[in-house]
């Protein structure tokens, strides 16, 4: 009775959680850029406040070295009860490029059942699902019925140490049975996928330098070396023109991918026609040898994302550069460790780095990669509750993506992690013009209170 009141709950009040969202979504906590910390710490104090009216208790905004954490939990459900540990985050991706985008990225817009906003779907639209959630239960009947605690951080996209760095000094506080999150996307508005899998990550930023000042290219071409010309001679020899990592001893640790997995994998409905309509690249490209979806979750990547450096404003400069940034990412799979990636990584590059440069790489935390136990009681909740609001029953992928701190859950709180996410695929986050469906926003609500309820039955 408890999950049909808060069903009912939930669905007369659409109007006031898409307003309620919209304000959320007008502050620009974009925790990379120092200048914007204020509104992040706005966004955490606007998270705080609702999740107190909305009946979560022991609500808390934690100060950390960066951007605060936002903690609340509900515990009255009994301790024969299952906890959940419910995580998201509330900062966003810079907008640029502002040109691109056909609205503001803080002024929302829906548009086509639609919502347009920085940070709509990653992740302030689905964390805001489960803010709802608890009202519906709390503000229908009073109670939940699984023990719920929140831990929102506000730095996922800018590195996230500080919730990495408490989840190992909070053990007791977060214990739990499981997490649940919802940072990922389903397959279709009618179609939804449980995200088993995660790729791990590292990045670095190089720092390659020639000369100590630029110069000029008729008086020094030839004869001192241009660092813009080295970093393309350098990632050639990191990777091959069908995407093998050329790094010795990459592949050394790689899960091979089962039988009964690449069975599992084949479900999902993706082929190069989808791939491309959702990219909009005019063919596909990778290892040939593995299909689309086993590429995207079960092969790792080495993948560049930036060059900075020489003359790039209007007409002629002919510079040698003295110094060039590059930008670059791994994404890892089961086994490949984060720490003997860096090491390999790096001694690779002092072996192929030429004389005439010096150099420093600036690393990044590494995550290892995640696959989810299939056979835990939340994983079979969690196909239910999709099942009962989207008709069908989810789709077992892994996802290409990273969220290092369910890594963190897994090592110091030795959870697992149910993904549940409700974005879709051309949801274009971490792009202009990223956007939510507010089928997906409603529909998750929906889904949220079915999982919670089957669990807190089992």
């Amino acid at each position: 009775m408890s999950k049909e009141k808060a069903l009912a709950y939930a669905a007369e009040r659409r109007d006031e959680q898409l307003a309620a969202l919209i304000d959320f979504l007008r502050i620009p906590s974009i925790s990379t850029q120092p200048e914007r910390a204020e509104d992040v710490r706005k966004a955490a104090d606007w998270l705080a406040a609702h999740m107190r009216e909305a009946g979560i208790e022991n609500v808390e905004v934690i100060p950390t070295g960066r951007h605060p954490l936002v903690y609340g939990d509900w515990l009255k459900a009994g301790d024969g009860a299952p906890t959940v540990l419910v995580y998201g985050h509330y900062d966003v991706q810079p907008p640029d490029p502002l040109e691109l985008w056909n609205s503001p990225p803080f002024e929302p817009v829906v548009k086509d059942d639609f919502i347009y906003a920085r940070g709509a779907a990653d992740d302030k639209g689905q964390v805001h699902i489960h803010v709802k959630v608890a009202e519906a239960f709390l503000g229908s009947v009073g109670e939940m019925p699984c023990n719920v605690k929140y831990i929102f951080e506000g730095e996922e996209e800018s590195g996230g140490e500080s919730l990495s760095q408490y989840v190992a000094e909070n053990q007791e506080k977060l214990a739990a049975d499981v997490v649940l999150v919802s940072d990922s996307h389903i397959l279709s508005p009618e179609q939804p996928s449980l995200v088993y899998g995660l790729r791990g990550n590292v990045y670095y930023q190089m720092n390659i330098t020639g000369p100590d000042h630029d110069l000029h290219s008729g008086s020094y071409g030839g004869v001192v070396d241009n660092p813009l010309n080295v970093v393309g001679h350098l990632i050639a020899k990191l990777k091959d023109e069908n995407g093998k990592v050329l790094i010795p001893g990459f592949y050394d640790k790689v899960r091979e991918i089962s039988d009964e997995e690449r069975a599992l994998l084949a479900v999902k409905p993706y082929g190069e026609e989808t791939l491309l309509a959702e990219t909009g690249a005019p063919a596909a490209w990778g290892e040939p040898e593995f299909t689309l979806n086993e590429r995207i979750g079960a092969r790792p990547t080495l993948d560049v994302h930036g060059i900075i450096g020489g003359y790039t404003g209007r007409g002629g400069k002919t510079v040698l550069p003295s110094t060039v940034h590059i930008k670059l990412s791994m994404r890892l799979v089961p086994d490949q460790d984060p720490a003997e990636i860096q090491a390999a990584f790096k001694a690779y590059i002092e072996e192929i780095m030429p004389p005439t440069m010096t150099y420093e790489i600036i690393g990044e935390r590494g995550a290892p990669a995640v696959v989810v136990d299939l056979s835990i009681p939340a994983v079979e909740a969690a196909k239910t509750a999709y099942g009962t609001v989207f008709g069908r029953e989810p789709i077992f992928v892994r996802g290409g993506g990273s969220i290092p701190v369910v890594s963190d859950f897994k090592q110091h709180l030795g959870l697992e992690t149910i993904l549940m996410g409700f974005g879709l695929p051309d949801d274009r986050i971490h792009s202009p013009n990223e956007r939510f469906y507010l089928g997906n926003y409603y529909k998750g609500i929906e889904t949220v209170i079915h999982f919670l309820d089957e669990l807190g039955e089992g």
